[in-house]
C-alpha cells in the first residue's frame, strides 16, 4: 500500500512518437511520494519510452515527438521556459547496464557535484562518502577511492552509478531494468537498497521480472502495446486486477 498520498510526479495524457511511430498512447498516471512505483509488461510495451519521458531524455534524441503534460510537484516538466538540465538534475536517471564513467570511484561520484559547481575537495569527499554509504557501497570501496570505477565487479558498478546520482540529491530516481544485467546477489543488494531509498526518494523502476516488481514495489502499471492498461497497489494488481489483459500477463498466459 501507498504510505503517502502525496503525489510527486503526475501524468496527463502522455503521447510519445518515434517519427511516425506512436510508442506510447495517451498514458495518464500519478506517482506517490516516497514510494516505489514499478512499471511492467512484456518486451517493446513502452515501459522504457515512458519513464525516459520523466526526465527528458527524449529531447537528446533526434525525431521524438513528446505531447501531453509531466509535473513535477505541479510545474510541468515540459514547459517553454523549464531547463531540461535542472529537471535531469531533480530526476535522476539509473540504467539498465552499469555505465561508470572510465574514472577513480571518488571521480565518479564528485563528477555531478563539480559540474553543480561545488570545488572543495572536502566537501566533495563528504558528499562522496555519503552518497557511496546511502548507495550500501561505502565499506567495500573506502580504502580504494582513488582506483578505477572500471575494476569493480558489475553489481558494485550499478551501486556506484546509483550513488552518482545520489551525489546530486535528486527528488526522483528512475531506474530502467537496473539490476536485469546482474547475478541473483548483486540483484538482492540492488532491491534492498530501493527499499532504503524510498524513505528519502520518490523511485520509479522499470522490470521485466515480475517476481521483482511484487517485491519491491508499492504501486506498479501495467503496460502493453503502448498503451497503460491498468495501475494500483502492487498487491490489488498481482492478486485482483481488474482488466482481463492484466490478469493474462500475470498468470503467464501472454508475454
Amino acid at each position: 500500500m501507498t504510505t503517502t498520498t502525496e503525489i510527486k510526479m503526475c501524468v496527463e495524457d502522455l503521447n510519445v512518437y518515434y517519427g511516425s511511430f506512436h510508442a506510447i498512447k495517451d498514458a495518464s498516471l500519478q506517482v506517490p511520494e516516497n514510494g516505489v512505483m514499478a512499471l511492467i509488461g512484456p518486451s517493446g510495451c513502452g515501459k522504457s519510452t515512458f519513464i525516459r519521458a520523466l526526465n527528458r531524455m527524449h529531447d537528446l534524441v533526434p525525431d521524438v515527438t513528446v505531447q501531453g503534460r509531466v509535473t513535477l510537484d505541479g510545474e510541468d516538466i515540459y514547459a517553454k521556459d523549464v531547463d531540461p538540465v535542472t529537471i535531469r538534475h531533480r530526476i535522476g536517471m539509473v540504467f539498465q547496464r552499469p555505465n561508470p564513467f572510465p574514472k577513480s570511484i571518488f571521480e565518479n561520484v564528485a563528477y555531478g557535484p563539480r559540474i553543480h559547481g561545488v570545488r572543495s575537495r572536502k566537501r566533495l569527499l563528504e558528499i562522496a562518502e555519503r552518497s557511496l554509504r546511502h548507495a550500501a557501497l561505502w565499506d567495500e570501496v573506502k580504502d580504494r577511492l582513488d582506483k578505477s570505477a572500471l575494476e569493480l565487479s558489475g553489481g558494485q558498478q550499478q551501486r556506484l552509478c546509483i550513488a552518482r546520482v545520489l551525489a546530486v540529491e535528486p527528488e526522483v530516481i528512475l531506474m530502467d531494468e537496473p539490476a536485469s544485467a546482474l547475478d541473483p546477489i548483486a540483484t538482492s543488494k540492488i532491491e534492498d537498497l530501493i527499499g532504503d531509498l524510498k524513505k528519502d526518494y520518490t523511485v520509479v523502476i522499470v522490470t521485466h521480472s515480475m517476481q521483482q516488481a511484487a517485491r519491491i514495489s508499492d504501486n506498479t502499471a501495467f503496460f502493453l502495446m503502448g498503451e497503460l492498461i491498468e495501475i494500483g497497489p502492487t498487491r490489488d494488481i498481482f492478486f485482483k486486477p481488474q482488466d482481463k489483459r492484466t490478469e493474462d500477463y500475470i498468470t503467464g498466459r501472454y508475454g
